[in-house]
């Protein structure tokens, strides 16, 4: 809380602990005292006459002095009127003070007791107020949204009190950068939102101090890069009815819905509302609740890639890739929902889900062909991933020696130590860990020797680059030289054509893939393939047969008998 809001509360305070309990309309409205003041001043200006003209006679000698009754009656309107006139100045402070809690109490209502600024409650208001006066004076208004990237972060890292200093100082860059007949407000956590008027047709104004709020944020706190996004949405628009103009609260809508994709933007700039902006976000929000609707449902599948041994053109393994079928949408792949499903935090869910399913699928297969499955970076933040994997292998008694777990490059630079760790309880249960996407991150020479991955996978946009760019060749042969020199196999992906084969055999031992063996298949697909080839496990064979006996009526349980658990995997789990 801020100096100015402390010194605020406890004014109101002092003036509530002043007032009377009494409400300030009966002490308003109590002219009791002061009549009682004015009558007794009149009877000691009536009486006073009197007994002061008695009391200026006996000090001349003349009569017996002043009445005993009269002066009694003059003590006691002197006593009156001190009286009436105290009670009447105690009744006018209780009202001044209850009158400046009043005032005082309806700010704290309408500002942010942080930054001073307005509040949500009282913007609004406020802005459909300013908003109308501009229409009459035929001006036009923008409303422009702030919100300051990844503050939740970088408040837990700097603490509240420093968090509170940053947003205290954020409202105050962003005020100095708007012209006086401007409001601002801070909306509530790290979004701040102002009402920026502007001569109509020459909105350069508003894009000018747009961009100047977004170059104000961007500066270094202690070991954080500090950035905004900024929305702006232009109050000349109608509503959505479309039989008036748009007010604060849509204005409002507008500028989320563009900071919302401002956030998503390459390279950050302010970005103002179209309408195509909301179709996209309506479109993702359905996304979002199908993602948590098909999870349960079993909607997301796993298909199967082929992982080769590039120089004998052995079949060596599959990797798992996600598909989703969806009765609404179709087939979707992961690039559209792994994002969505990331932010929306059921990634973690998700994925458990298809490792599942793979591991069923893959327990078929010929024991000598591997599984790898791609993992999430927000699931290495779960310091209790690598047991949910092993319970996933005991479940489904699949020998954790044929499973390959994929972590990105682009992981690693996030918390090194917590991958470290997961890294090594994976391989000491006998997972192999290959580094994935390599080239298109950041780790560094030491990073790889300290997190001891089995495998280097070469991303598939430097390989099918490499015959047309001499960087993208140089790349792949420098990863490759890594590779022996640290003694980790290469796996390459995106082998799409013989001529690439051709040359990445020339360059040494890889284990490849790529639509040159074929497209990803879903799992009956790819079961039979494998039992074509003869390379399906006995018991698998087994149940193929019997289910190839069977008049195939539906309904009927086809589900292989679990696999026996080898004793050295016992052992190990």
């Amino acid at each position: 809380m801020s100096v100015i809001a402390k010194f605020q509360r406890a004014k109101i305070q002092r003036a509530f602990a002043r007032s009377d309990a009494r409400p300030a309309r009966s002490a308003r409205h109590d002219v009791l005292a002061l009549g009682i003041a004015v009558a007794a001043t009149c009877m000691v200006a009536a009486i006073g006459g009197k007994a002061l003209s008695q009391v200026w006679a006996r000090a001349n000698g003349i009569g017996l002095g002043p009445d005993q009754l009269l002066t009694n009656a003059l003590l006691l309107n002197i006593a009156l009127v001190i009286f009436g006139w105290r009670r009447y100045q105690d009744l006018h402070g209780e009202v001044t003070a209850r009158r400046l809690a009043e005032d005082l109490a309806r700010q704290m209502v309408q500002t942010d007791p942080l930054t001073g600024c307005l509040n949500r409650h009282s913007f609004a208001p406020r802005a459909n107020q300013l908003l109308a006066s501009l229409r009459e004076r035929g001006e036009s208004a923008a409303l422009v949204m702030l919100d300051i990237n990844g503050f939740k972060v970088i408040n837990e890292k700097i603490g509240a009190q420093a968090g509170d200093e940053l947003l205290i100082d954020t409202a105050r860059r962003i005020e100095a950068l708007l012209p006086p007949d401007a409001l601002l407000a801070r909306l509530g956590g790290d979004e701040f939102a102002c009402v920026i008027p502007y001569t109509p047709g020459h909105p350069e104004r508003v894009d000018h101090m747009a961009d100047a709020m977004q170059a104000a944020m961007d500066r270094k706190l202690e070991n954080h890069r500090l950035s905004a996004s900024v929305g702006l949405a232009d109050g000349n628009r109608q509503n959505r009815l479309g039989n008036g103009p748009i007010d604060a609260n849509g204005l409002l809508h507008l500028a989320e819905v563009a900071v919302y994709h401002a956030k998503k933007q390459e390279r950050p700039a302010p970005l103002w509302f179209e309408e195509s902006l909301e179709t996209e976000l309506r479109y993702r929000c359905e996304l979002e609740m199908a993602i948590r609707e098909a999870i349960p449902a079993g909607e997301f599948v796993p298909y199967y890639e082929q992982q080769i041994d590039l120089a004998t053109g052995e079949l060596l393994g599959f990797e798992m890739l996600a598909r989703w079928h969806s009765p609404t949408f179709g087939l979707i792949g992961p690039d559209v929902f792994i994002p969505i499903a990331e932010e929306i935090g059921v990634i973690a869910d998700l994925s458990e889900s298809l490792i599942r399913q793979a591991l069923r699928d893959a327990r078929e297969w010929d024991p000598r062909l591997t599984l790898s499955v791609n993992i999430s970076p927000l699931q290495l933040r779960d310091p209790w991933f690598a047991q949910k994997l092993l319970k996933l292998l005991v479940e489904a008694q699949f020998p954790p020696q044929r499973l390959e777990v994929e972590i990105t490059e682009t992981s690693l630079h996030q918390n090194i130590a917590v991958v470290q760790a997961l890294v090594t309880s994976l391989r000491n249960q006998g997972i192999t860990i290959s580094l994935d996407d390599f080239g298109t991150g950041y780790s560094s020479f030491a990073q790889l020797r300290k997190l001891p991955f089995d495998r280097i996978k070469i991303d598939r946009s430097f390989v099918l680059a490499m015959q047309q760019d001499a960087d993208s060749r140089t790349i792949v042969e420098s990863i490759v030289m890594l590779g022996k020199g640290l003694g980790l196999p290469i796996t390459a992906e995106g082998v799409e054509s013989a001529e690439l084969l051709e040359n990445l055999q020339s360059l040494g031992q890889f284990k490849g893939q790529g639509y040159l063996y074929g497209k990803p298949q879903p799992a009956q697909a790819t079961r039979e393939f494998l039992a074509g080839r003869e390379l399906l496990a006995p018991h698998a064979q087994d149940v193929a047969l019997a289910s190839s006996r069977a008049d195939g009526a539906e309904g009927e349980n086809t589900d292989p008998a679990p696999a026996t658990l080898p004793q050295e995997w016992r052992r190990t789990a």
